[in-house]
């Protein structure tokens, strides 16, 4: 196509682009939500106009309309990526101070959740640890088989099995993530009944978290398991438990609504709830990241070691302090 009719062809469409662009450059200074319906065909536009912008340079099209086109494209990238920023500030303020504190005024439904989920691991990693046999009242053999070929301090990558040893860091990223965060929904979701779902999962995830550690151990595996393991746990474990707490919130309000209707009460733990599984699923996947990209990473088991005991202080210290800056923002539960 000759430039003539190129520029024909899509001059509606870059009229359309530039005062869109103006909109969003003069935000700043007359914020306007009138025009927030119209600004959402942005980034398509932008899309079409790097490709229009691309084509010209190809097609060796006059320089004047190259510079024209390169100048609206880069106007345009600050805009949108100021845009698609925007959920950051928000998201912080989020996990800085409604997520602690709403954790915090619900502290006893909390201790029940990290009671049903670390003392049936503790027992059962202590038992396991003695008689390795015990793991199969849990797991299939075929199961078992998989865990030990994850943790075999010959394997290449510590957490992967056998045939996910050749997948990427990125990769392994996104099966983190749709593991955990499934595992906290579905502690989260099973609260519906009546609260005996989430107290379900929560003492089965811990009996066979503390199988699996102590099964390991006693075979002489924990080298490769412990400092795989330390990295993400403090952020993976505890957003199970919150997890799980969110879902007893849920039964609480069916068995225990008090002077309100079963329906008002659960509507009025469910917000509280949703903040504390929407936090929950931010550090499960903050936990992806750090087994991904660092749990089996070739650092020294001294450092790895040290990194989890300090992501345990961090993690404590955070849902202790976070979010006291407002006198009387905390009530107990």
């Amino acid at each position: 196509m000759r430039q003539g009719p190129f520029e024909a062809t899509h001059a509606t469409e870059w009229a359309d682009y530039r005062r869109l662009l103006a909109d969003l450059e003069g935000r700043a200074r007359r914020p306007d939500p009138t025009v927030d319906r119209e600004l959402a065909r942005f980034p398509a536009l932008y899309r079409r106009l790097c490709a229009h912008y691309a084509l010209a340079r190809t097609r060796r099209y006059a320089p004047g309309l190259i510079a024209q086109l390169h100048d609206l494209v880069r106007r345009g990238y600050p805009c949108l990526y100021r845009r698609r920023l925007a959920w950051l500030a928000p998201t912080l303020g989020f996990m800085a101070t409604t997520f602690p504190r709403t954790l915090r005024s619900h502290a006893r439904v909390c201790a029940l959740a990290a009671a049903l989920f670390f003392l049936p691991a503790a027992f059962m990693g202590l038992a396991c640890g003695q008689d390795s046999e015990l793991i199969y009242s849990l797991m299939s053999a075929h199961q078992v088989t998989e865990l030990e070929s994850m943790y075999d301090p010959g394997a290449a990558k510590p957490g992967r099995g056998a045939d996910r040893q050749a997948d990427t860091d990125f990769q392994m990223f996104g099966f983190y993530v749709m593991n955990n965060i499934g595992i906290g929904f579905r502690t989260f979701g099973a609260g519906l009944l009546l609260g005996l779902g989430s107290v379900l999962i929560l003492v089965f995830n811990g009996l066979t978290i503390g199988a699996a550690a102590g099964h390991l151990t006693h075979l002489g595996f924990g080298s490769a398991f412990w400092p795989f393991v330390s990295g993400h746990s403090p952020f993976e474990l505890t957003a199970i438990v919150i997890s799980g707490a969110a879902g007893l919130l849920l039964g609480r309000a069916l068995l225990a609504p008090g002077h309100q209707t079963r329906l008002g009460a659960l509507r009025a733990n469910a917000r509280d709830a949703v903040v504390l599984v929407g936090g929950a699923a931010l550090m499960l996947l903050l936990a992806a990241v750090v087994e991904a990209f660092w749990s089996s990473g070739g650092a020294p088991a001294g450092v790895k070691y040290l990194v989890g005991a300090l992501g345990w202080v961090a993690v404590t210290l955070y849902f202790a302090l976070a979010g006291r800056a407002a006198p009387g923002a905390d009530h107990g539960a």
